[in-house]
């Protein structure tokens, strides 16, 4: 039996906690200042951690070593394989042009390139981390903004900022089901939580959107679109984290954001319009990826009409707006078979008895009823749960066979995808096993315990500090998911010795985490090339920081508040 000391070198438990970051300092520092590649970070990190486990807490090589293999496979799966069905489910909807339909389609609620910035760049973005996340929002969205005309460091820097409110239920809710998979709190107890926090930056994004889109003459005038996304976003987001889905949050919110901006541009047209699309999409040609130019556009009336070489060379001529219904019941068909199936996974009682009946206890073998608590208890998180039916993942994958029935692609293209995403997501993948097999020797080792004792210290004040945390894991990793399964842990751990509600403290986590995405190297990287701005991270650092800060203090704030004289506005 191992049981881990909480303070295991003689110069006390401040000296114990500074050894016990080196394998997190080893992560960033590879990460941010040496630049390494993810995985080789991730893996470093990780012998790192063993090593220490080892060395300093005395913790048997092979439970070390077992205790990192049930990290990399709970990071396989369930959360990995979320990603790539995810990822494989928007695939589809590329191959069999439906993509491009819903595309056209937005071109109908405006012909104001701002609104369609803010529409593009929040709503179907946020759609789009619902499903995929890890970048994909920023990269498909920006090339969306390209193919509209507008300037390529004006999107980019656009994308990243609106990319921040859907985040913490990204993937089909992965951030916080990860969250709960390592603190054993119910993720959905989570979720309400975060359901609390983030529609806050839902009301004030959009806005800020329509200043850095056009600075305060866009302000002026489309600022009553931009409230009626917002407040929509922020409303429905509430609700479905709280009452619905965890993981259907930002997929039903994202739709009803976008279908009251629709709605809402039935009856009120912004003023200034046409000079907007004079000059924003003529700025600097609207100049696209591979050095190609985009004419700015001129269109009038149904919408914007333009010559565009969008990047990749995936479109020339005029993109004519989407007026058939069957298409545009079709463009929507696969998100609309997502909520479906999930709808009846997650609130029809007998099928989700059902589902929830087939998930298998794995007692993880060599290492369970090994290890103890520092408190002397059964350590409980040595039972890999292996739901292989009720996992989002095979929901998703459910969710793409359907798609594929309903939009007609043959079976072998489907799956041939299938492979080509699995493919291309392969060190995604082993990033995601490797942070996770380090979160779990960290845990279980007792380094995780004696970091978080030694932080429990600032007493209240931990709430107040919970979100920078979750802030710096997200800007470091790139992922509110990897910067909880970093911190989940440890937030819980503090909580505890502080006397603070640890679901909170989880949550600010995850909420802090949404904030420092903008900011992360591997999204800068990847809204850079994606807009063919590839070289300019350093500048679209700069100018992305001071929002991320802005809207972590405010964050910061309300989390303090609700530890305190706001507690009334958890669940």
């Amino acid at each position: 039996m191992y049981q881990p000391a909480l303070s295991p070198l003689s110069g006390g438990l401040a000296l114990s906690a500074l050894v016990a970051t080196v394998p997190l300092l080893t992560l960033f520092l590879l990460l941010g200042a040496a630049r390494v590649k993810a995985h080789w970070a991730g893996l470093t990190a990780l012998a790192v951690a063993v090593g220490i486990a080892v060395y300093v807490y005395g913790m048997p090589l092979k439970l070390a070593s077992l205790a990192a293999s049930e990290g990399a496979v709970f990071g396989l799966f369930p959360i990995g394989w979320i990603l790539v069905t995810a990822i494989w489910l928007y695939q589809l909807t590329v191959v069999s042009g439906t993509f491009e339909d819903l595309r056209r389609s937005l071109s109908l609620i405006s012909d104001d390139p701002r609104v369609l910035a803010v529409v593009l760049a929040f709503c179907f973005g946020a759609l789009l981390e619902a499903l995929a996340g890890f970048g994909a929002p920023v990269a498909i969205t920006g090339i969306m903004l390209i193919a509209l005309g507008f300037p390529p460091f004006r999107a980019a820097v656009t994308v990243l900022v609106a990319n921040t409110a859907p985040v913490a239920f990204g993937a089909m809710g992965i951030p916080v089901i990860t969250a709960g998979g390592l603190t054993k709190i119910p993720y959905t107890e989570i979720g309400a939580y975060v359901g609390r926090q983030v529609p806050l930056l839902a009301l004030v994004v959009p806005l800020l959107l329509t200043l850095l889109v056009d600075g305060f003459r866009g302000l002026r005038q489309i600022w009553p679109v931009a409230v009626v996304c917002g407040v929509s976003f922020a409303v429905v987001q509430f609700v479905s984290s709280n009452y619905i889905s965890v993981e259907l949050t930002d997929i039903i919110t994202s739709l009803a954001s976008l279908v009251a901006a629709v709605v809402f541009m039935r009856f009120w047209r912004p003023r200034g319009s046409e000079e907007a699309r004079a000059e924003l999409l003529g700025e600097d040609g609207g100049s696209g990826t591979g050095g190609q130019r985009t004419p700015a556009a001129r269109g009038s009336g149904g919408g914007p009409t333009r010559g565009s070489h969008g990047p990749r060379g995936t479109e020339t001529g005029p993109v004519r707006p989407t007026t058939d219904g069957r298409r545009l019941t079709t463009a929507f068909a696969p998100y609309i078979i997502v909520i479906a199936v999930f709808s009846a996974a997650q609130l029809w009682t007998p099928v989700k008895e059902f589902l929830g009946g087939t998930d298998i206890a794995i007692p993880w073998p060599g290492l369970d009823g090994k290890l103890l608590t520092v408190t002397g208890d059964q350590v409980d998180s040595t039972v890999y749960k292996l739901a292989w039916l009720s996992s989002p993942g095979t929901l998703l994958l459910l969710s793409g066979v359907i798609t594929a029935l309903v939009l007609r692609i043959e079976p072998q293209s489907a799956f041939r995808e299938l492979g080509a995403t699995l493919v291309k997501l392969r060190t995604a993948l082993l990033t995601v096993a490797a942070v996770l097999a380090l979160a779990y020797v960290m845990n279980l080792s007792g380094q995780t315990i004696t970091i978080g004792t030694w932080i429990a210290g600032s007493g209240s004040a931990l709430a107040l500090l919970s979100p920078v945390l979750g802030w710096f894991g997200t800007a470091v990793t790139g992922s509110d998911t990897s910067s909880n399964a970093l911190f989940a842990s440890l937030q819980h751990t503090a909580a505890q010795g502080a006397g603070l509600d640890p679901s909170l403290l989880v949550a600010g986590n995850t909420s802090g985490g949404v904030v420092g995405k903008m900011i992360s190297p591997q999204n800068l990287t990847i809204a850079a090339t994606a807009v063919g701005c590839a070289g300019q991270e350093s500048e679209l650092l700069r100018a992305t920081l001071k929002w991320s800060l802005g809207l972590l203090l405010i964050l910061s704030v309300l989390i303090y508040a609700q530890s305190g004289i706001l507690a009334w506005t958890l669940p």
